[in-house]
């Protein structure tokens, strides 16, 4: 898939790698919901879709020049690097943010996705019954999986693995968060330590799975949007207004956990009002500042819409 991109493109590229990477440390956000606002989701998924045994019969036939635009290689390590450069730049800052302003940061966020719906939903042209069953089936399931609650369990190399290629589907879905979905299964805490800490075994067993869950689900991705594009992008718009549920910025905490490092973690919360959240909680709301980053949020849809639709040109 040849892209004939400037070098000017590439940097614009990688910077929209790393608002993926940002988006994607996020447990509530994803950087799949940034690939598409940036209008890079489809040749994502195209390119992903491409990384499977045909790439390496073009390799083993053509050589090394022909497999490399096969996968489409310089869009996706140009992608790739930006949202490593994002991770592992970036996690310091959100640990520190979740901890010290997390109604501020969720507010941001929230704005974000909420405006991210329309972005989807205005490339569905007309909407009838399918459709709308999709959006309404995408919003249920991503409310349902944003309600339950996180577990814990053991870190084993294999739950590692297994933990990638689950994550890595999520994060490729605009509005499902593949950092939840970690959190969900326990494992967010220790694969956000282990890309602090640089634990290369954890990072490389994870890693692992992300590779496995990619080469299968893009796939799945791809002939969805081939086949059923107008569909899929209900669901996806679904997804995302679901979502919302997990990033509501004012919650209160009902459970506790104990992390490896001897400190207290909400485990479950509950959405509540911003005034309500000051009666119960004791802690200021931030409620004009939390309405303000709403709308940067949601004005910053806008530019990187008119970002990927000058890339569509």
């Amino acid at each position: 898939m040849e892209s004939g991109r400037s070098l000017r493109d590439y940097l614009a590229l990688a910077g929209k790698g790393m608002m993926m990477g940002a988006a994607d440390a996020v447990p509530g956000v994803s950087g799949g919901t940034i690939a598409f606002m940036t209008g890079i989701y489809e040749e994502l998924i195209h390119s992903l879709k491409q990384c499977g045994p045909e790439a390496v019969k073009v390799l083993l036939t053509k050589g090394v020049a022909a497999a490399w635009q096969h996968i489409n290689g310089t869009f996706l390590l140009t992608l790739l690097l930006g949202i490593l450069f994002s991770l592992l730049t970036i996690a310091r800052v959100v640990l520190f943010w979740l901890a010290e302003y997390p109604e501020l940061l969720w507010s941001f966020f929230f704005g974000l996705i909420a405006a991210s719906v329309w972005s989807v939903c205005r490339h569905i042209d007309h909407w009838d019954s399918n459709r709308l069953t999709a959006f309404l089936v995408g919003t249920i399931s991503a409310y349902l999986i944003t309600s339950i609650s996180p577990t814990s369990i053991e870190a084993t190399p294999l739950f590692i693995f297994l933990s990638g290629m689950v994550a890595i589907c999520a994060m490729i879905l605009p509005g499902i968060s593949g950092s939840f979905i970690l959190l969900l299964l326990g494992m967010y805490a220790p694969i956000l330590m282990a890309i602090k800490n640089i634990e290369l075994l954890t990072l490389t067993l994870f890693a692992a799975g992300c590779v496995m869950g990619l080469l299968s689900f893009s796939r799945v991705l791809s002939w969805m949007f081939s086949s059923f594009k107008a569909t899929t992008l209900a669901l996806l718009g679904g997804f995302m207004l679901g979502s919302l549920n997990k990033v509501w910025p004012w919650k209160y905490t009902t459970a506790y956990t104990i992390n490896r490092h001897g400190d207290q973690v909400p485990l479950v919360q509950e959405n509540i009002s911003p005034f309500s959240f000051e009666t119960m909680t004791g802690q200021p709301s931030f409620l004009l500042y939390a309405v303000g980053l709403m709308l940067v949020g949601a004005g910053l849809v806008l530019i990187i819409e008119q970002v990927g639709r000058r890339s569509e040109v």
